[in-house]
């Protein structure tokens, strides 16, 4: 009996110091860098990553912080703010844009990435597959390119008898120039003539804008690059003033003035990285998460801009659009 009351003492204190070491063990803060490629950008898509990690039980302080750098569109800037990242030792790299996407790959092969990118990922040779990424490289792949000829098509249909579009890009990188590789195949097909155009800074915005109407530029389409962000007040004066029927890949672009968007819900994306960095901190490997592609895409009608310019929306088209600004 004495030895039974002995053993079940013993065990009693083991459990109680077992309890105990737990207790006092840290609790691991996991260190995650987002990087941008837009400055306003950061805003929303920190947020809604940080929305996204708390809707998954996570605390900013208790259990990860953040390492936000971004809003410099320029490679270099970029690449520097990536070699920061590597040199704090994150735990996983977080990315908004392609230019930021390009900069992590090029800082570091080991870091887990998780991405969100409008560019076709296995196309830019930065993933094996969009089913088995088979690297460090796993996230959202918001189809921005293959949305592009569909863009034309809702121009073609706004404006109908359109024989010339007006393209604005900003960069010569793989995702813009495969994004106009799709628009000249969806112009063949529609028979409209497309003026592509190259606008690095402000000045050549303006240039832009004075050729398009040279050449009586019907309409434009704007490939999304993070200067555009920083310019689009600048962007869309002149699209007002030449009285231009316009589509954007982002929902604000309409929400500031532009007349159509056709493209993903940007703020779910961005809460969705948070669960491919969650699986990740958990222990599972980029190489097996299948980057996603978005299910649903959203089309935006500003009637508002559109009485302004003078131009009668269809009514199959104001019935097929998701949100209709008055």
């Amino acid at each position: 009996m004495k030895n039974q009351i002995v053993c079940l003492t013993l065990s009693t204190l083991l459990f109680a110091l077992c309890q105990s070491t737990e207790a006092q063990q840290p609790v691991k803060i996991h260190r995650i860098g987002l990087l941008i490629s837009a400055s306003d950008v950061i805003a929303p898509f920190t947020d809604a990553f940080r929305q996204g990690l708390r809707d998954l039980g996570y605390v900013e302080g208790k259990n990860f912080v953040l390492e936000i750098r971004g809003g410099g569109a320029e490679p270099d800037r970029l690449a520097d703010l990536a070699a920061e990242l590597v040199r704090l030792k994150v735990d996983i790299i977080v990315t908004a844009g392609s230019p930021a996407l390009h900069a992590a790959t090029k800082a570091t092969s080991t870091i887990p990435i998780v991405m969100r990118t409008g560019g076709d990922p296995v196309k830019a040779g930065l993933v094996a597959s969009l089913a088995r990424p088979g690297g460090n490289i796993t996230g959202v792949y918001a189809m921005s390119v293959e949305l592009s000829g569909k863009r034309l098509e809702l121009l073609a249909e706004v404006v109908p008898g359109i024989k010339h579009i007006a393209v604005l890009t900003a960069s010569r990188n793989f995702k813009a120039t495969n994004e106009s590789k799709e628009m000249e195949a969806a112009a063949r097909t529609l028979e409209v003539k497309l003026q592509i155009l190259s606008a690095r800074d402000p000045d050549t915005i303006d240039g832009a804008f004075l050729a398009m109407s040279k050449e009586r530029a019907e309409a434009l389409v704007q490939i999304p690059h993070a200067l555009y962000v920083q310019h689009q007040d600048r962007i869309l004066n002149h699209v007002a003033r030449n009285r231009l029927p316009s589509i954007y890949s982002h929902h604000k672009d309409v929400e500031k003035g532009g007349l159509m968007s056709y493209g993903v819900n940007y703020d779910a994306e961005y809460r969705r990285t948070a669960v491919y960095a969650d699986k990740i901190l958990k222990g599972r490997k980029p190489a097996d998460l299948p980057v996603e592609q978005p299910k649903k895409f959203e089309f935006i009608i500003n009637l508002k801009t559109a009485k302004q310019i003078g131009l009668t929306i269809p009514a199959n088209l104001l019935l097929r659009a998701d949100k209709v600004i008055k």
